[in-house]
């Protein structure tokens, strides 16, 4: 059965809820973007309202064992700020049963980051002298995950996932504990927009239906690429990955980035958009330079005219309009990837430009979802991230759900 938040009485229960906290801190321990904290207050926030206390557990980096620098303990203070009531820590997520014992409703306890235990990612740490001595090491910390879960499942009386960004991960706290909260665990409201936006644009989009897929390498975005074609009437195919369809039919693109061994593979993809009615939009003009920098020369050329000794950084301004125009007739659209050399602000023109045109398309009446690391970066730059219907919170985990794959940590509420 399918919970969520809002369908459940939190009056006198102890939720345990998986969030994100997994945010970039300075070397003073400060964070440098809350983003994902605040994305998880309304849960949070819902449960107390609704007269529960809270048990949050995440992760925060890749540590490899107990690391200072880690601790969930660095983050505690913005939590408070934003929750407005003290928050608790248990400085160790598997030995905080007399802290929980003592929770009341309305209060917090913060667990100490999960992955301080290889048992929440289930894998061995270290070396390994031969392949047998890492599956052996495997088998014991598999073991060991049982307890581990057991331990986390028993602090609570019901479990809330709201950690979209790893919710593609099969890990403890994120697919195995729903097992021990059959009739008490749901989606918390992150993961219900996320799963919701999704849903609109692969599921029951409004037509027409256009996608814009960015990036530097097609063999990133294959999958993507191929499941969307069910959905879309339109692809808009930016960035780097352009340059492998424009030399599979021919054209010169100079020293432009250029996957060889995926040139028969983007021919497929034309000849299989072809075959499902879908219409395909390269960057048709763009802006080419003579070096990888942002003081480099440059100039505008067809995509398959590109010199020798310059490559392609960016869409030009006469493809935007043509993209534009496409965009402003569109009901639902999907944005995942840069179209230009984003990181380099001379050729970010283009991905802001289409940042711009989605916030005037959402105006308009479309429904926009925007997803992957530079496009979220280009809304929320330019100011946008309010002016589209929808930014995803996660990278590797909207992937996934593009591609048509079931996310572990989806799929173990919905069991």
């Amino acid at each position: 059965m399918q919970q969520f938040i809002d369908n459940y009485d939190f009056a006198g229960k102890k939720a345990i809820v998986r969030v994100d906290f997994n945010v970039p801190l300075n070397e003073k321990m400060e964070i440098t973007d809350d983003t994902r904290i605040r994305a998880a207050i309304p849960t949070l926030k819902k449960v107390l309202e609704k007269g529960g206390a809270l048990i949050i557990m995440s992760h925060l980096g890749r540590p490899k064992g107990v690391t200072e620098k880690f601790s969930l303990k660095h983050i505690l203070g913005r939590v408070q700020e934003l929750l407005g009531v003290p928050v608790k820590f248990a400085d160790d997520c598997q030995k905080a049963d007399e802290q929980v014992a003592a929770l009341k409703m309305g209060e917090v306890l913060v667990l100490e980051n999960l992955r301080f235990y290889a048992e929440e990612e289930g894998k061995p740490r270290g070396e390994f002298a031969t392949d047998e001595e890492k599956k052996a090491a495997k088998a014991v910390v598999k073991e060991n995950q049982k307890e581990f879960v057991k331990k986390l499942a028993s602090y609570a009386d019901c479990y809330i996932n709201d950690a979209f960004g790893t919710a593609h991960r099969a890990h403890a706290s994120t697919a195995l504990i729903a097992e021990y909260f059959p009739n008490d665990k749901m989606f918390g409201y992150l993961m219900e927009g996320e799963i919701k936006a999704i849903d609109r644009v692969l599921k029951t989009p409004e037509h027409p239906v256009t996608a814009i897929v960015g990036g530097a390498k097609v063999s990133s975005k294959i999958g993507i690429i191929e499941n969307l074609f069910d959905a879309v009437d339109n692809m808009i195919i930016g960035g780097g990955m352009v340059y492998t369809f424009i030399k599979a039919q021919g054209g010169k693109i100079g020293r432009s980035l250029c996957e060889d061994d995926q040139q028969e593979l983007a021919l497929n993809i034309l000849k299989k958009a072809e075959e499902k009615g879908v219409k395909v939009y390269l960057s048709r003009e763009v802006v080419i330079a003579d070096d990888f920098s942002n003081d480099a020369n440059t100039k505008i050329c067809l995509n398959s005219e590109i010199p020798d000794g310059w490559e392609g950084m960016d869409a030009a301004p006469s493809t935007l309009a043509m993209w534009e125009e496409v965009l402003m007739n569109s009901k639902t659209i999907l944005w995942n990837g840069p179209v230009g050399v984003f990181e380099i602000p001379a050729f970010a023109k283009g991905t802001n430009r289409i940042a711009e045109i989605l916030a005037k398309a959402t105006e308009n009446g479309a429904f926009t979802l925007v997803g992957g690391g530079d496009s979220v970066a280009a809304v929320t730059q330019m100011g946008f991230a309010k002016k589209v219907s929808y930014v995803s919170t996660g990278g590797g985990a909207m992937l996934e759900s593009l591609e048509g794959k079931e996310l572990p940590g989806i799929a173990a509420i919905r069991k």
